[in-house]
């Protein structure tokens, strides 16, 4: 909101960011989108404006409540999955300590996760988002459905934790992902205190386009791009690999997979 009023008004004044959120420091602090909700749309009215510094203090996690402090993670393993499998394994190898709030773990998982988000912005060559193209979305047309299906129950955090959940699943079903990695992906998930499932995602399947649908996701995703559908499914820890279309049925299965839950070998 502060963001969105800096950057209209006089036609922009400079703004200095202080993120107080686990999510915020990961992840949209050191984003250039201004944005708020309108006519039941996520991030309806917004603008594109770099803040003019960003200042994380990790001082401020120490309020949080549990699911705001697990929420924010769901954008730093989305990151790793996109960019870097190294610090992806260093959060699996730090995720008790985080599901115990222990700052000095989670002080390292939100310097990696903002520099590897700045350095997306900063080298993508679209920084604005001009083009089809937005890897930083992987798992949010599903995700920015759920919060509004779930009447904002759920935080933006946790609908991200299940729509990388949901798309790592269909990545594994179309042979794109190997099992090992799919299982490690929604393992960190679960082990960081993340949710994979809720009850919204398993509504009105029957009716792709009904208003009360994930599915329905799909196309306001591609209207929200402006023409062509482009989904970024994990290829590999570390690496993505954008697809046009999905498969509604292969969804449905998913889905159903995941309202089961995660089976051992």
């Amino acid at each position: 909101m502060v963001g969105y009023a800096a950057a209209t008004a006089h036609r922009g004044v400079r703004l200095v960011r202080i993120p107080t959120t686990v999510l915020a420091q990961c992840d949209s602090g050191v984003g250039v989108k201004n944005s708020i909700n309108a006519f039941g749309k996520k991030n309806f009215l917004g603008t594109f404006a770099p803040p003019a510094a960003v200042i994380n203090d990790t001082t401020f996690l120490e309020s949080l409540s549990d699911r705001e402090w697990r929420s924010g993670l769901a954008e730093a393993i989305k990151v790793t999955l996109l960019k870097d499998r190294t610090a992806f394994e260093e959060i699996e190898a730090l995720a008790p300590a985080l599901a115990r709030r222990d700052m000095a773990a989670m002080r390292r998982v939100v310097y990696r996760s903002a520099q590897l988000h700045l350095q997306h912005i900063a080298t993508s060559g679209d920084a604005f988002e001009l083009g089809s193209s937005r890897p930083l979305d992987m798992g949010h047309w599903a995700a920015h459905k759920l919060e509004s299906l779930s009447g904002y129950r759920l935080l933006h955090g946790e609908a991200v934790a299940i729509g990388l959940a949901l798309d790592a699943t269909y990545a594994q079903q179309i042979g794109l992902l190997d099992e090992h990695d799919w299982r490690r992906i929604v393992g960190v998930l679960q082990a960081v205190g993340l949710p994979t499932y809720a009850p919204e995602l398993g509504e009105h399947l029957d009716e792709p386009e009904h208003a009360r649908s994930v599915l329905r996701g799909l196309s306001e995703f591609r209207e929200h791009l402006g023409g062509r559908l482009t989904i970024m499914l994990p290829l590999v820890i570390g690496r993505g690999k954008e697809v046009h279309t999905m498969d509604v049925e292969t969804v449905r299965r998913c889905i159903d997979m995941l309202r089961v839950g995660l089976q051992s070998e």
